[in-house]
């Protein structure tokens, strides 16, 4: 069978580029429709579904502060479940202030230039001891306490890691100096000095502490009890020196 295309080029390009058109449009049409969906659905869901979303939830919060308010005594409840909440934190940065007494029996020195301590005053907020106390061997005591102080050293581990030492003492400032009587009527030197500390001293994450003097160490947390002799009363003034 012999079939003979009668239609001219041009005919066949023109039907060609009609056809094109044709598709363009209907493509066209169907990108525009689909566009005006998404439109009309962002549009949806910005202006009815947030909004109604919005109203729900301004309606649970004003039922639920209702209900808040209507409890007894809330605010001391929230306060005590605050502190609950915080009560390990708490508990992880309270000073170990009982190591004051393990420090005191360290340092003080033993034999001639031995000490008696009157008053012990612990100022955690400005990290400073202050320490009243009075010497039968007059400046030759306070001297070597002094130096004692300064020398001693602070070991302790972290975390399971041993930290390196240091000194209990950051600074030592001395205070009145003047001789009295004690309770025998002996005549003995009356002092005040303080010394800044650092705040690992006291600190409960500081482990297996150890207080070093030169001449002793004691290890903190594990003392028994304090000698009586650390302590005595105030002596009677016996004049400025």
């Amino acid at each position: 069978m012999i079939e003979v295309n009668l239609i001219p080029d041009v005919k066949l390009e023109l039907l060609k580029a009609r056809k094109v058109r044709t598709n363009v449009i209907s493509l066209s049409i169907l990108i525009t429709i689909v566009t005006a969906g998404a439109v009309a659905l962002l549009a949806f869901y910005v202006f009815v579904v947030q909004t109604v979303a919005g109203a729900l939830a301004d309606t649970a919060i004003k039922n639920e502060s209702a209900k808040l308010k209507s409890v007894d005594d809330l605010a001391q409840t929230l306060t005590i479940q605050n502190q609950m909440d915080n009560i390990t934190q708490m508990h992880d940065k309270k000073n170990l202030t009982s190591r004051i007494f393990d420090i005191l029996k360290t340092i003080v020195p033993e034999g001639k230039n031995t000490i008696a301590i009157s008053s012990v005053k612990l100022d955690t907020e400005e990290g400073t001891i202050t320490l009243e106390a009075e010497a039968s061997n007059g400046y030759e005591a306070l001297e070597v306490f002094k130096k004692t102080i300064a020398e001693t050293t602070f070991s302790y581990s972290e975390g399971g890691d041993i930290q390196n030492p240091i000194n209990i003492a950051t600074e030592i400032s001395d205070g009145q100096r003047r001789y009295a009587e004690d309770s025998d009527g002996n005549r003995v030197l009356r002092f005040t000095l303080s010394f800044a500390y650092p705040e690992e001293l006291f600190l409960p994450t500081s482990e297996r502490g150890q207080i070093n003097a030169p001449d002793k160490q004691n290890a903190t947390d594990s003392a028994t009890g304090v000698p009586k002799s650390l302590f005595t009363n105030p002596s009677e003034d016996g004049g400025n020196q």
